[in-house]
């Protein structure tokens, strides 16, 4: 039986090669992918440190920004995503079970049954290749695959699913952007950086991104992907810039991907009267102080945003494939799959005082 080996989240704080057998039987909607790269998410270094929100599974193969070749593949696969053997796709990172309330109404990032590749499977569970930090992953039944183009580069395709399409989702789907509308960023990583793309795309104005003295060169990116106003909130008040630059008026929607508890007070005080903040960082586990009356007065809408579905991945894949954007300028750092601690390492901030973009491992 054909051998590969992957980087397994072995306890909290370790991971180790690990050798399996390659999957050699397979149903009509199940497969197999050869990975060609894999992102590691900004939560990924919760899961390595066992911190993960709600919680972490180990032994865990991470990787849940998915780009590969179809290695095998059955019937109903193929025929449903009408690929074939030798694809190049993204892989969601999410399955459907088809069967729940949230799949039925096309929400399936809430099915009650999904797996989540890279981040819930162990893999002590066979067929033991649930993630993407490995020459190969399982293909379950219910994911959702995407052909993408042989000319893309990898570190665009890689960005697909998990950056770019979350950006699209959290900006269009969940904040209803539009044209005019001011958009300001709190946080410039890969997320925010995917937020001012479909800021962009939503032909919203003019689109505000704020960060850290850390973060010049994202805020070099952020300009050259269309962000009008940069803020160092280490040296300027954003909510002073915003008022300055709307006469007052404050944005129509905020994104806040910072996951900084002490930032949630400053995206709503960004806000005009009945604007809304879609808030899809990580605060952690504890609660969040929230001013009740003051969002209440203002009419202010929050809306918690979770992570991608085909509504934001399939248009991504055309964003991706039409180049208007240099989205693998978002890649900074490669790894060898040997090297996976040291990328996981360097996202958690323990990377030497670098600041990366994104960083991927490439098996």
């Amino acid at each position: 039986m054909k051998k590969e080996i992957s980087a397994v989240n072995v306890s909290p704080g370790k991971i180790e090669i690990r050798e399996f057998a390659v999957p050699d039987k397979f149903g009509s909607e199940d497969g197999l992918l050869k990975v060609e790269m894999a992102g590691v998410c900004g939560g990924d270094p919760g899961r390595y440190y066992g911190k993960a929100s709600p919680f972490s599974v180990f032994p865990l193969i991470m990787g849940h920004e998915i780009v590969g070749r179809i290695e095998e593949a059955g019937e109903a696969l193929c025929k449903g995503f009408k690929i074939k053997k030798g694809d190049r796709v993204v892989v969601e990172s999410l399955t459907r079970c088809n069967k729940c309330f949230f799949c039925l109404t096309g929400e399936y990032q809430q099915c009650e049954a999904q797996v989540a590749y890279g981040t819930l499977v162990s893999s002590d569970q066979p067929p033991h290749l649930w993630g993407a930090y490995g020459q190969y992953m399982y293909i379950a039944p219910g994911s959702v695959i995407h052909k993408i183009s042989e000319e893309m580069p990898a570190a665009a395709a890689v960005c697909i699913t998990a950056v770019v399409a979350n950006g699209i989702r959290w900006i269009r789907n969940v904040g209803q952007a539009s044209v005019g509308n001011c958009v300001v960023i709190q946080g410039v990583g890969p997320q925010g950086l995917a937020g001012i793309i479909a800021a962009k795309e939503s032909g919203a104005y003019p689109v505000v991104a704020t960060g850290l003295t850390i973060d010049q060169k994202r805020f070099e990116l952020a300009k050259e992907f269309g962000a009008d106003v940069t803020v160092n909130v280490e040296k300027e008040d954003a909510v002073k810039v915003v008022k300055e630059i709307t006469g007052g008026t404050m944005a129509d929607l905020v994104l806040d991907v910072t996951g900084n508890r002490a930032a949630m007070d400053t995206s709503l005080r960004l806000l005009r009267k009945q604007g809304t903040l879609v808030y899809s960082g990580r605060a952690g586990k504890e609660p969040v102080p929230m001013p009740v009356d003051d969002m209440v007065s203002r009419e202010i809408v929050f809306k918690g945003a979770f992570t991608h579905n085909i509504k934001g991945v399939a248009p991504a894949v055309k964003l991706a494939e039409s180049r208007k954007y240099p989205i693998e300028k978002m890649v900074t750092h490669h790894f060898p799959l040997e090297k996976a601690e040291d990328a996981v390492k360097m996202v958690a901030g323990l990377g030497g005082g670098e600041r990366p973009g994104k960083v991927v491992i490439v098996p």
